[in-house]
């Protein structure tokens, strides 16, 4: 088969290059691989009942399909240069956010309309954080939601259709080039196109170093972000979420000087497990429909790690401590703050008569057999610097839910289109480890969509 343009990955990235592209050269053939399902096809087999933990589905629901990992997000697009990713060094600070209120209105477009959008200007909470060694970073903020985040993307979809050659349940394993153009092959079978785009997400990290080592294409990668979830009564952050739905609040520890973050806060949410390459860690979903609020808030606290030559495989480094704790709870474990405090192991009696209930079914333990020192030292450190601007954050019954890691994808060397070496071969998104956030991968996609057809006008 042989088509204009073809996209690699249904995620965000890929989404928004093949909207931008139809909607200014509908005459273009089109074609999206995809390695999970389309997007009423993907239901994860957890129900709480007869399955309550992750049983390492061939291809997880939650991370692939169509919608990528952020399909069951909470929905939140961070307009803003100062966190989700690296965009603006490639193509400006200007057009970066230029295009992430493009991506906005496309959503505002496609069922989002009514949702609030949230900002940090003019917030007196900046000086609270200040007063309090912590920092407050700047933000506008769109919180759709996983139930309209949902409704976007099946409108999108429903959009896109029948104008696009959509390939579901059909990983690609090579990229080949043809000079000019590429062939990629999956199964026994190949296509070809002028113009490639890989947006394959987090999940593809694996399979996105194979391609660039097979292409020779250079790649560097030094960092993961390891830490835990955390849950709590929303009440304990409500004068935060309330303003600003999500506060992104950096802590510089005092003994090592590390950063750590809060990350993907959810205000009356949930607690969900993520399977990443056959790992379980921890991740958190809220709803906009007030009949799915819970009465918690939950929110990651990370700690990013930096590693120097020798050492390159940082993703290697966070699977190992996720694995530790898959191989003592089964999958995530789950411990009440003052049981960490006091060195022991929650248990369920405990965790029962606490005042926070857990929304995931994870198993107690103690996550000082799991994180390194350092880390869990940090974490401790952020936790007491929180209860300052929010009294309560340290109270003995906030859970901790371990281990959470973001993992970055290498970065892959691109120019300031997001072109490889070879012309034509584009690599955005979370894949391309220049971005980590819904917002940034969408509009990296809108942005290689121009590029490309600028080239074909």
């Amino acid at each position: 088969m042989k088509y204009d343009v073809i996209i690699i990955g249904a995620g965000p990235g890929g989404i928004y290059s093949a909207y931008e592209l139809l909607q200014k050269n509908s005459g273009l053939k089109i074609a999206i691989f995809e390695e999970g399902t389309e997007l009423e096809s993907r239901h994860c087999p957890i129900d709480g009942d007869k399955i309550k933990s992750c049983i390492h589905c061939k291809t997880c629901s939650i991370m692939n399909g169509f919608g990528g990992a952020g399909a069951f997000s909470d929905g939140k697009y961070n307009i803003t240069n100062d966190f989700g990713g690296t965009l603006y060094e490639y193509i400006g600070r200007d057009k970066a956010l230029e295009l992430m209120k493009y991506v906005d209105e496309i959503n505002m477009k496609h069922g989002g309309e009514g949702t609030k959008m949230y900002s940090t200007s003019g917030t007196s909470f900046k000086k609270l954080c200040m007063q309090n060694r912590l920092t407050l970073l700047d933000a506008s903020v769109r919180h759709l939601g996983t139930d309209i985040n949902y409704v976007v993307l099946e409108n999108l979809y429903a959009e896109m259709k029948d104008k696009i050659d959509f390939h579901f349940r059909t990983p690609v394993t090579r990229i080949e080039s043809l000079d000019p153009g590429f062939r990629i092959h999956y199964g026994e079978e190949t296509a070809e196109a002028d113009q490639c785009i890989v947006s394959v997400g987090r999940s593809g990290s694996k399979w996105m170093e194979e391609v660039c080592k097979e292409l020779g294409i250079e790649t560097s990668s030094n960092r993961v972000d390891i830490g835990v979830r955390v849950e709590i009564p929303a009440e304990i952050f409500s004068h935060i979420t309330d303003e600003l739905y999500e506060g992104k609040i950096v802590y510089r520890t005092k003994k090592f000087e590390d950063r750590v973050r809060t990350f993907c806060m959810n205000p009356h949410g949930i607690v969900v497990n993520e399977n990443t390459n056959g790992i379980v860690t921890v991740n958190g979903h809220s709803f906009e429909d007030q009949s799915k609020k819970t009465d918690n808030t939950n929110f990651a606290l990370l700690v990013a790690k930096h590693f120097s030559e020798p050492f390159k495989d940082s993703n290697g480094y966070g699977e190992s401590i996720a694995r530790l704790s898959n191989m003592l709870g089964g999958g995530v474990i789950v411990q009440r703050f003052g049981d960490l405090e006091r060195g022991r192991r929650s248990n369920q009696k405990r965790i029962d008569e606490g005042t926070v209930r857990p929304t995931l079914d994870a198993t107690p333990g103690d996550l000082s057999l799991v994180l390194p020192k350092r880390i869990l030292d940090g974490i401790i450190e952020m936790i007491y610097a929180l209860d300052r601007i929010a009294p309560g954050m340290a109270n003995d019954d906030t859970l901790l839910y371990g281990v959470e890691v973001k993992f970055y994808n290498m970065e892959v060397k691109l120019d300031h289109n997001l072109e490889t070496r070879y012309p034509g071969l584009y690599i955005i998104g979370d894949g391309s480890g220049v971005t980590h956030s819904l917002s940034h991968a969408s509009a990296s996609g809108v942005y290689v969509a121009d590029r490309i057809l600028e080239k074909l006008s």
